[in-house]
């Protein structure tokens, strides 16, 4: 498989590249310590495209592919993981779902001003009781007069306090089957009834805002519904694929940090006469880093190539994203081990790295769900009818057709979040 950029997009690499160094790296320290949203550093993000790259630019997007967003998510990720995540929850989380579940008018009014970057999105699943077991979900929707009334909370939103718009999952029907009755609705930061809750105090990734969101009788009408009723977790379920190629990728980026700020103190360290990156135990741990970064490229690139050409990715998002999130933890092990005793301490970047890159294993299902997804994909061998897809736009430029992939059967165990694979 060829891997080789186009000139555009390594132009568009270069510009991520160098938007990091220039906008993220002077605040990095900063933000981290004191838990800041870099709104700042979003909104000129929005500016680039960066928050819109995988939209049509019908709908203020950029127009492009996963490869691009790829690129974009990883170069950002390689100097800060906190801006890296917030790009990616925004772009690949709350803003895709609109687009490829929202009917035209939801897209004009939800996702032109996410792509832009003049709002920022959320995506709420996630509950106290239902972490990678997502169908137990205990929000509810109740159906009245002219819209819907919801009542529940969620944790773990990426963007819970600092979201404009936010794609909320609540039950609509509690008697219904277990994954056709949950609904995907759209809620607008300050209208009745919904709220932040309680911040994170996380170990890493601290700039990136983690709430709680609360909804008490929060009254939306039948135009903040998203797709069919009770098709809210199969949605979500196809979000995730994409999803976690964005975690490949923050995994990547993660990974590639902490290799750098190791290789950068490793040839001015000195020890016993000579930079230590001259001693084999040193240069060993170099080779398996690099050798584990280049492994998650191939895997994080292919599945990012799958999706562009509308290919299934499930089992391949999984491989990417199990591999990359554990091969960020183990170079930012190995670059704390390479510092010492300085990669213990707040003045070198290294113990950040080591804090930041704990999340790739979890985000987007744990590593344990992941190996679940993959096994379920190469073992089971059942024959299904195809549902039905639902018709999405292609893209106005660049990237491949962005309609939806075919929804998972109905009796997919709600642990792994996956469907039963396909027998081609």
């Amino acid at each position: 498989m060829d891997f080789s950029l186009t000139d555009e997009q390594r132009a568009i690499q270069e510009t991520a590249r160098a938007f990091a160094r220039q906008e993220v790296e002077p605040i990095v320290d900063e933000i981290d310590e004191s838990q800041r949203f870099p709104r700042e550093v979003m909104l000129k993000a929005g500016e680039l495209g960066f928050l819109g790259i995988l939209f049509p630019e019908e709908y203020g997007g950029a127009g492009l592919g996963y490869v691009e967003y790829v690129l974009v998510v990883t170069e950002l990720s390689r100097v800060d993981p906190s801006v890296g995540i917030s790009v990616a929850a925004h772009n690949s989380l709350c803003s895709n779902h609109i687009y490829k579940f929202g009917n035209d008018e939801q897209r004009h009014r939800w996702l032109t001003p996410l792509a832009s970057g003049t709002k920022i999105g959320a995506w709420s699943l996630t509950e106290p009781g239902a972490g990678s077991d997502a169908a137990g979900t205990r929000t509810r929707a109740e159906r009245v007069e002219g819209g819907w009334v919801l009542n529940g909370a969620k944790t773990f939103t990426t963007h819970g306090r600092e979201g404009d718009v936010c794609v909320v999952f609540a039950v609509t029907d509690p008697a219904g089957p277990r994954h056709h009755n949950i609904s995907a609705f759209v809620l607008d930061r300050g209208m009745p009834g919904f709220r932040a809750g309680k911040k994170e105090n996380k170990l890493g990734i601290r700039a990136s805002d983690t709430s709680e969101v609360i909804m008490e009788d929060c009254f939306v009408g039948e135009d903040h519904l998203l797709g069919d009723v009770g098709e809210g977790f199969i949605q979500a379920l196809q979000i995730l694929d994409g999803g976690r190629i964005s975690i490949a990728a923050l995994g990547l980026g993660t990974a590639k940090g902490a290799f750098d700020t190791a290789r950068a103190y490793a040839k001015e360290r000195q020890q016993f006469g000579q930079p230590i990156a001259g001693f084999q135990a040193i240069r060993f741990m170099f080779a398996e880093m690099a050798t584990s970064i280049a492994a998650a490229e191939c895997l994080t690139f292919a599945a990012a190539e799958a999706m562009d050409r509308g290919r299934a990715v499930s089992r391949l998002a999984s491989q990417a994203k199990l591999y990359a999130g554990e091969s960020a933890v183990f170079c930012a092990e190995r670059g704390v081990q390479i510092h010492g005793g300085y990669g213990f301490i707040k003045d070198y970047r290294a113990e950040k790295y080591f804090r930041d890159s704990k999340i790739c294993t979890i985000g987007e299902g744990t590593s344990e769900i992941q190996r679940l997804v993959i096994a379920r994909q190469l073992l089971t061998r059942e024959t299904r009818p195809p549902r039905v897809q639902q018709e999405v736009p292609r893209r106005a430029t660049g990237g491949a057709a962005a309609g939806a992939r075919p929804a998972p059967a109905a009796g997919e165990a709600a642990a792994t979040r996956e469907p039963a694979p396909s027998t081609r």
